[in-house]
C-alpha cells in the first residue's frame, strides 16, 4: 500500500484527519511506497515489498539490494540532479513542519488557557506545552529519516498531550466545580465538569481545522516535487525493474 510521499512525511508529523497525509498527498498527487533516509553521504530508500526493496544512491553510484547498477551517463546525470534538489527541498518541508507545529501549539495553547480556572494552573499548561513543543521541534530539526513520521504520529503526539495536561486541567476545573457548588451555583459546576472532558474529545479536530492553513504552502512545492518524479522517471536497475522511487498522479481538489 502507498504511504504519503518520503519527503513529505516529516510535515505530516501535524497531520490529523482534517489535513491528513491522504490530504496533502493529493496536493501534489504524490506517492511512495518507499522509506526514505536522508543521510550526510547517501540517500537511501526502503520498502518491503515488491522488489527492488533497498535503492541507494552514495558517492555518484546506484546499489539495488546490494548490488551496484552500471548507469549510462544520462541516467547517472538524472540521479545525481534528483538527489541534490531533494536534499535542496528536505529544508523547505521542514519549515512548513515547523509552521504546523506552530499552529498545532497555538491551538493547544487557547484550548487549554480558556478551560483553566486558576493563574497558576495557566501558567504550569503554558510551561508543559512549550516544553512538548520544544521537544517537538528538535525531532524535527534533527530528523533524517521518514520512519520516524508515519501516519500515527499526530495521534500519538496530540494524545500525549493530552494526557500530560488532562490530569492537571481536570483537577483545575474540579476545583472550581467544587467551589460553585459549595456557593449554590450548581449549573455552573456542571459546566465546568462539561468544560473539562472537551479537552481530549475536541483537540484534535480544532487542530486538524487549523492545520489546513498550511496547504498554500504545500502546494508551491508541487513543482519541485513534480521535477524530482521525471528525474527518476524510468531509471531502472540491473534486471530492467523501474526503481519507481516516485509516483505522480492526478490531483484531487
Amino acid at each position: 500500500m502507498k504511504r504519503s510521499m518520503p519527503i513529505l512525511l516529516a510535515l505530516l508529523l501535524t497531520c490529523g484527519s482534517g489535513a491528513r497525509a491522504t490530504d496533502f498527498e493529493d496536493t501534489c498527487a504524490a506517492s511512495s511506497s518507499y522509506d526514505l533516509v536522508v543521510g550526510a553521504d547517501a540517500l537511501v530508500f526502503e520498502r518491503g515489498a515488491p522488489a527492488p526493496r533497498r535503492v541507494e544512491w552514495r558517492d555518484g553510484r546506484l546499489r539495488v539490494d546490494g548490488v551496484v547498477v552500471r548507469l549510462n551517463t544520462e541516467d547517472a546525470d538524472r540521479l545525481g540532479l534528483f538527489a541534490r534538489e531533494l536534499r535542496a527541498l528536505v529544508p523547505k518541508v521542514k519549515a512548513i513542519a515547523l509552521r504546523g507545529l506552530d499552529l498545532a501549539t497555538g491551538v493547544v495553547r487557547t484550548e487549554t488557557r480558556r478551560l483553566a480556572t486558576s493563574a497558576d494552573t495557566r501558567a504550569e499548561v503554558d510551561r508543559r506545552i512549550a516544553a512538548h513543543a520544544a521537544e517537538l521541534r528538535a525531532r524535527i530539526a534533527a530528523s533524517t529519516s521518514t520512519r520516524e513520521w508515519q501516519a500515527e504520529a499526530f495521534e500519538r503526539d496530540v494524545a500525549g498531550w493530552s494526557a500530560d495536561l488532562a490530569p492537571l486541567l481536570v483537577a483545575d476545573v474540579g476545583r472550581g466545580a467544587i467551589t460553585a457548588a459549595l456557593d449554590g451555583d450548581l449549573d455552573e459546576a456542571v459546566a465546568l465538569q462539561a468544560r473539562a472532558s472537551e479537552l481530549g474529545n475536541g483537540l484534535q479536530p480544532k487542530i486538524e481545522r487549523r492545520l489546513r492553513d498550511l496547504r498554500p504552502q504545500v502546494e508551491a512545492l508541487c513543482p519541485s516535487i513534480r521535477r524530482l518524479h521525471e528525474l527518476q522517471d524510468g531509471v531502472r536497475d540491473g534486471d530492467g525493474r523501474p526503481l519507481d522511487l516516485l509516483d505522480i498522479g492526478a490531483a484531487r481538489h
